[in-house]
């Protein structure tokens, strides 16, 4: 499914075979994380594939098959596993070092690309055996990815140039013998049946609170037991967009992320904002932040991500009250374009954790009605009215 806020985001498994045995091979599994701001969250990722001819695991080092199957085959050995269509996962950070490699062991947790790229990717090899006269083998078929649920569709693995890297300081290049590669791309629909979010809008010069939209994420269940506070909205996360100040030279936002569920905490969450106003300089006072590349779209993307130690994890709802983080962002105007009018300061688009929150649909009309008419300045208010407000009307009767 195309995100428009991240348009080249993927997941990349890769085979690099660097060894070959008496009856396989040994190869080293890449999983790169190349998403912008969707990560891999507990309990991590798992990776499966079907073998195209009889081959088994010999042995794997940085993650382990999550079953052995029947290895009676094999009277004078003990295979990693024997099964037809094995199920890897990752090694936690306990693991004995005999079984690490470098870049694993992190319970199948990636970060995105932006925030961390050096925890974007994770490592594991294994050696494959029992493949007889074919020397060279067959790439794995039917590459599955759960990341850490459903979503993700994987291509095929198919051979291209073999991978180099660098040795002795960047002055030697060492080249596999064999590269295998796969893109995985993810679709929301695949993943969630209902949304996962929300937003809810207000301003310092308007005293009504636009809540989230009735019914965002389902609608309250006879179910006394659920996992979520009971709201109307129904989502497990709702994000607040307020505009708190306005002053001569800058204009001041409130943003509020809170967690409604009972049984889950949010490690590592993040925010992704489109909105016009951060084509200027913005700072945030209370999570870390960073614009993002936007392709096709005039309004800039930023991201906001906790503070290590501090914000990093949106704690569980309790029973008076929702887990929460806050921050409030200093933006520069734009004398240019800058205006409170017709759901200018509101913003296009919200996601947490890489995935589209629900707007109501009239500020969301309005605030694309807005769009239209930033920087051309000449009776601009008056005719945006209008339309808003038509707008407002046709949803309304609607």
């Amino acid at each position: 499914c195309y995100d428009p806020l991240d348009p080249y985001g993927n997941i990349t498994v890769t085979f690099d075979i660097h060894q070959w045995t008496n009856d396989g091979y040994v190869a080293r599994v890449t999983i790169q994380n190349y998403h912008q701001y969707r990560h891999v969250d507990q309990p991590g990722w798992k990776i499966g594939w079907t073998w195209a001819d009889n081959e088994i695991i010999l042995s794997m080092s940085g993650a382990f098959a999550t079953e052995q199957g029947n290895c009676s085959d094999f009277k004078f050995q003990s295979p990693h596993s024997c099964e037809k269509d094995p199920v890897i996962v990752d090694l936690g950070p306990d693991a004995s070092p005999q079984n690490m490699t470098d870049a694993c062991c992190r319970g199948g947790v990636l970060s995105s690309y932006t925030i961390n790229p050096a925890n974007s990717f994770s490592f594991f090899e294994v050696t494959v055996g029992n493949l007889g006269m074919n020397a060279s083998g067959y790439a794995p078929q039917n590459l599955t990815l759960w990341a850490p649920g459903p979503g993700y569709t994987c291509g095929l693995l198919e051979d291209v140039d073999p991978t180099v890297s660098l040795e002795i300081g960047g002055r030697r290049q060492v080249q596999v013998f064999r590269t295998w590669k796969s893109t995985c791309t993810y679709s929301t629909f695949l993943a969630n049946k209902t949304p996962v979010c929300c937003v809810s809008l207000s301003t310092f010069y308007n005293p009504k609170v636009t809540p989230c939209p009735v019914c965002s994420c389902g609608c309250r269940d006879a179910d006394k037991t659920t996992a979520l506070c009971i709201s109307d909205h129904m989502c497990p996360v709702r994000v607040h967009w307020h505009v708190q100040n306005n002053y001569v030279g800058h204009w001041r936002v409130k943003v509020t992320v809170s967690n409604y569920n009972y049984k889950r905490n949010y490690s590592n969450w993040n925010v992704v904002v489109q909105h016009p106003g951060f084509s200027q300089k913005a700072t945030a006072y209370s999570f870390n932040s960073s614009v993002l590349p936007s392709a096709g779209f005039s309004e800039k993307v930023a991201l906001f991500w906790g503070i290590s130690y501090y914000n990093e994890e949106l704690l569980q709802a309790g029973e008076n009250q929702v887990g929460s983080v806050t921050t409030q962002i200093l933006l520069e105007k734009d004398s240019e374009s800058f205006t409170l009018s017709n759901g200018w300061a509101l913003p296009r688009r919200i996601y947490f954790n890489g995935e589209n929150c629900q707007v109501n649909k009239i500020i969301e009309a309005i605030a694309d009605t807005s769009l239209w008419f930033v920087g051309s300045r000449h009776n601009r208010n008056k005719y945006v009215t209008f339309i808003a407000w038509k707008t407002v009307i046709f949803y309304l009767i609607w």
